[in-house]
């Protein structure tokens, strides 16, 4: 089915996916007492919404395939990565504080505040995957569109694997205990992991933008910038790591979000 009526079933289907998807989580973070599993559940909600528009779609298939590559690529390594981060440790300060400020049992609480609320961002960050589905190929002067798209996401992807590379090394050196990681590309952004996301998503947006409907869904990658930047990521984390013993300057002389040069230490950065 092309047309609307193609795209209602990817839509349609993907939201029961990641309906029954973020159950299933709910149930192991109750079971097991720390509903950080949310966060294994973000990549592999983008994973299977990908391979469920590459199955049911009838659009260019190159782009389909491309897509699902890139976003499985993408998924698979994030899920892996929180799954070895969160593994044998309690729970997220982040979710702590939110349990802690809703009334109402935590399962409760988690329910509607975490998990389906990461649901309903998952599907609609995901619009562009599932709209690129049921369009037709990328022809002429459009082809600029995906070519840029896929340099964009490789940067991402880049900044994104690199700096959690290079975190878990720095944090896996004893001798880093207590320290500030200011290093590699933490030197050039305090947040290269989180740039990195926006820029995937920004680069899969392209793709699907280099055919028709698909530049519509640019809310898609706006919204997962203010998730990254506001309202779950940075800001979010800032607030906690800003108690921390130097970070202040730190922030001084690292840029927040885009990659800038390290300045010395010592000189000021507006953030």
């Amino acid at each position: 089915m092309t047309g609307p009526a193609g795209f209602a079933v990817i839509a349609g289907a993907s939201l029961l996916f990641l309906v029954v998807l973020q159950t299933v989580a709910l149930a192991v973070g109750h079971r097991i007492g720390r509903y950080n599993v949310v966060d294994v559940g973000w990549g592999l909600g983008f994973v299977g919404v990908a391979w469920l528009a590459l199955v049911l779609g009838d659009g260019d298939a190159t782009r389909r395939w491309l897509l699902a590559a890139l976003v499985s690529i993408w998924g698979l390594r994030l899920s892996l990565h929180m799954f070895v981060k969160s593994r044998g440790h309690g729970e997220d300060p982040r979710y702590v504080e939110m349990l802690a400020r809703y009334e109402g049992p935590p399962v409760r609480v988690a329910a509607t505040r975490v998990f389906a609320t990461q649901g309903a961002a998952q599907w609609f960050v995901s619009l562009p995957i599932q709209l690129s589905a049921v369009a037709s190929a990328t022809t002429g002067a459009a082809c600029v569109a995906l070519v840029a798209g896929i340099a964009v996401w490789l940067v991402g992807f880049g900044f994104e694997a690199i700096g959690d590379a290079q975190l878990r090394r720095f944090k896996a050196d004893p001798a880093n205990k207590g320290r500030i990681m200011d290093r590699g590309l933490w030197a050039w952004t305090r947040h290269p992991n989180y740039f990195g996301d926006a820029c995937v998503w920004w680069g899969l947006w392209l793709i699907a933008a280099s055919a028709w409907p698909g530049v519509l869904t640019a809310l898609s990658p706006v919204a997962m910038t203010y998730f990254l930047v506001v309202a779950t990521g940075a800001r979010l984390l800032e607030q906690s790591m800003g108690r921390r013993p130097g970070y202040a300057e730190y922030q001084r002389r690292t840029s927040f979000f885009v990659p800038r040069p390290p300045r010395p230490k010592g000189s000021a950065l507006r953030s």
